[in-house]
């Protein structure tokens, strides 16, 4: 198979270059129409790189897009959120006719230096997670959205003077803090797909606990689990907590520890024995665990049922 080439996208004002769109009114953010962007006839043999950040919504895109290691049909409405460095590629349907709609939003890191958002953008999961989950908003929330969006294009199509800058940090915060709240329902109102995650996930850890993996492999990771389950670490942890209000390492050491009941319940193996099938190398470490999880020791937990 012949290898992808990777075209990095370095400025706002290349991509607009290179989707035939006029300069951008600022070099390092720009709202752009997405009916109005110009695809390669080649795109799909590309993978792109961003050197800036992509908060868009698109739709009748007949297109996939590859990001990660999941595959998403833009047919309908839905936002996406890409962060500088990350590799995405777009799959055209050649045979389909395109009625595209909605914005994308261009911001260079540049255009936060000297404001909080400079730190605060890297605690919105969303920029890592979005690889296993995209965000599908009812008309309402698109509409606040929307709204926002016009704001930012206003303010800087507008004479740029002292304010202007933190006037569209403001609405960007405002925008991605939506976009926090719309995800966060989206995790209890897609209640099916995310419990059938979270079954997957429970069978995941009983074969795992059921098998030799313990002693050979140890405690498995939360990547390990994450990437069976097809899903970012963030992505797993953010779900489980609303769900069960517990993280993944969380759910881990609560299996780990219904086994290690188990065996000092059901078998005469010593802790040390118990402890070694469990992955662990010393003792001490397994009954520090045990201890903090249930406030008592392995060995005070087996007296108990003599």
């Amino acid at each position: 198979m012949e290898q992808r080439k990777t075209k990095r996208i370095k400025t706002i004002g290349e991509f607009h270059r290179l989707r035939g769109l006029a300069q951008p009114e600022h070099p390092l953010i720009s709202v752009v129409d997405y009916n109005n962007v110009q695809r390669p006839a080649n795109i799909g043999e590309t993978n792109w790189v961003l050197d800036f950040y992509q908060v868009s919504i698109k739709r009748g895109m007949n297109a996939k897009m590859v990001y990660g290691q999941q595959q998403y049909d833009f047919d309908g409405g839905i936002m996406f959120f890409v962060s500088p460095n990350q590799v995405f590629r777009i799959e055209p349907d050649k045979g389909a006719v395109e009625k595209k709609s909605g914005w994308m939003l261009l911001i260079h890191p540049d255009f936060f230096w000297n404001t909080p958002l400079a730190n605060t953008i890297k605690r919105y999961d969303f920029f890592d997670y979005s690889v296993s989950e995209a965000l599908f908003l009812s008309d309402k929330e698109e509409q606040t959205l929307d709204h926002i969006i016009e704001n930012i294009k206003q303010e800087y199509q507008a004479n740029i003077d002292k304010f202007s800058k933190q006037i569209i940090i403001t609405q960007i915060e405002s925008l991605l803090g939506y976009a926090d709240r719309f995800y966060n329902r989206q995790f209890i109102t897609r209640e099916k797909s995310n419990h059938q995650i979270l079954g997957r996930l429970e069978e995941l850890l009983s074969d795992y606990f059921n098998s030799d993996n313990l002693t050979s492999k140890g405690l498995p990771t939360v990547q390990h689990i994450a990437d069976t389950l097809h899903v970012s670490p963030k992505y797993l942890s953010s779900l489980l907590k609303v769900l069960t209000g517990q993280s993944t390492q969380q759910h881990i050491h609560d299996k780990l520890i219904a086994k290690a009941k188990e065996k000092l319940s059901t078998t005469q193996l010593s802790v040390s024995e118990i402890a070694y099938e469990l992955g662990f190398e010393h003792v001490q470490s397994f009954s520090k665990l045990f201890k903090a999880k249930t406030h008592i020791s392995p060995v005070e937990f087996r007296q108990s049922f003599n």
